[in-house]
């Protein structure tokens, strides 16, 4: 999803009717199949200051590293600000979309490497009734509400402690989202933990609880490009996703509660083959899209523990993604709203395709969706989510 019409939604059949407030589980113990192939030595999450607000708050800006890999965490927004990795020459690049200084995520940033919530994705109509009650919330995309509002959690600034167990190494981020805040109801606790494995893999744990009834579905906007930031386009990438369905939107990208099957048509990537391959297709989601920007349906469901999905390989530098999710949906988008007026950390331009994101979610618009998993949240119980993503080269490290 992106910046004023990005974004699809999810629906469900096949998949697990338990609400995702209650069955996730963490990643902190990634599956076998989610672990990459390298080890590494890492050393402690260090600080330094990013940059100040206007209303004088510090930003941070915190480094990890391990078993390779080397991540950057802003305390605004809880960015990826950064990830390196090492092609299959051992040459290192940051692969993932952003800016090399605070002006730019505060000024225009399309989500680059944010944390979102407290709703990603969109909500049709800006509102939704919970136990009788109608909430209206920000219309920061046309008639709806997209990523939390006009100040979701991308916004703001998270309380960050480092974490340390065993060869693992990472940070706990912590916000607490008060009852009426961006309209939504109860006091929500989240916390985050971005974790870095001793094989240079990077797990992402959500959890949040709640005074009031309430509605969730937290996830990270990372932008990558495996070829290295500022490179250029994504169009070579291969990428396969698990999912035979992806769900159709109406005008304003709102779904409209079909599921649609993916075989014979550009969203079939069950299969790798290129993003460019069916980019210009003149299928009419793809025009309502302007390319991808969908969720796929995960043909697995929900589940307690990470499972694989999705991987994602660059030919030229021989770079390598994969995904593992305890989430049913994810949305794939191909970046078709960087228009050149965005400059990145590199110092190159962005342009349409320069990145893509693949945010494991719950599904959008769930509050006035019946028939889609709930995305309800009440008092007594826990929000939990986890992704594991695991790097490598084609040619092993």
């Amino acid at each position: 999803m992106t910046t004023s019409r990005r974004t699809l939604l999810a629906a469900t059949t096949g998949i697990a009717t338990a609400a995702a407030t209650t069955t996730a589980a963490t990643a902190a113990a990634p599956t076998t199949a989610a672990r990459g192939s390298r080890t590494g030595s890492h050393r402690p999450p260090t600080r330094e200051h990013f940059g100040t607000l206007e209303n004088g708050d510090r930003v941070d800006r915190w480094t990890l590293a391990n078993g390779g890999t080397l991540l950057r965490i802003l305390s605004y927004g809880g960015i990826v600000q950064s990830l390196e990795l090492p092609d299959r020459r051992g040459k290192t690049a940051n692969v993932s979309l952003g800016f090399d200084s605070l002006d730019g995520y505060v000024a225009d940033s399309p989500y680059f490497g944010a944390l979102i919530g407290r709703y990603g994705n969109r909500i049709a109509g800006a509102k939704f009734t919970l136990d009788g009650k109608t909430y209206q919330l920000p219309a920061n995309d046309g008639p709806n509400s997209l990523h939390g509002g006009t100040k979701g959690f991308d916004k703001r600034v998270w309380d960050i402690e480092p974490y340390r167990s065993g060869g693992d190494v990472g940070l706990t981020l912590r916000y607490v989202s008060k009852d009426g805040e961006m309209g939504y109801p109860g006091t929500l606790r989240t916390r985050v933990r971005y974790l870095l494995t001793p094989r240079g893999e990077l797990c992402i744990d959500y959890t949040a609880t709640t005074d009031k009834a309430t509605v969730v579905n937290l996830t990270n906007h990372t932008y990558f490009n495996l070829a290295g930031e500022g490179s250029g386009s994504i169009e070579s990438h291969r990428l396969r996703i698990a999912a035979s369905r992806y769900t159709p939107v109406d005008d304003t990208l709102i779904p409209t509660g079909e599921l649609t099957r993916v075989a014979g048509t550009p969203f079939d990537f069950r299969r790798s083959k290129p993003i460019g391959k069916d980019l210009r297709d003149g299928h009419p989601q793809i025009l309502r899209g302007q390319g991808f920007d969908h969720n796929f349906v995960l043909d697995k469901g929900r589940t307690d523990r990470p499972r694989p999905v999705i991987s994602v390989t660059e030919p030229d530098s021989g770079r390598t993604m994969r995904v593992a999710t305890t989430e049913p949906g994810v949305q794939f988008y191909s970046g078709n709203f960087l228009d050149g007026t965005l400059k990145g950390s590199s110092g190159r331009v962005y342009r349409a395709g320069d990145g893509f994101c693949l945010e494991t979610q719950h599904f959008p618009d769930s509050p006035n969706q019946p028939d889609f998993p709930s995305t309800v949240l009440r008092p007594g119980h826990t929000y939990r989510s986890s992704t594991v993503y695991s790097f490598g080269t084609d040619g092993g490290r």
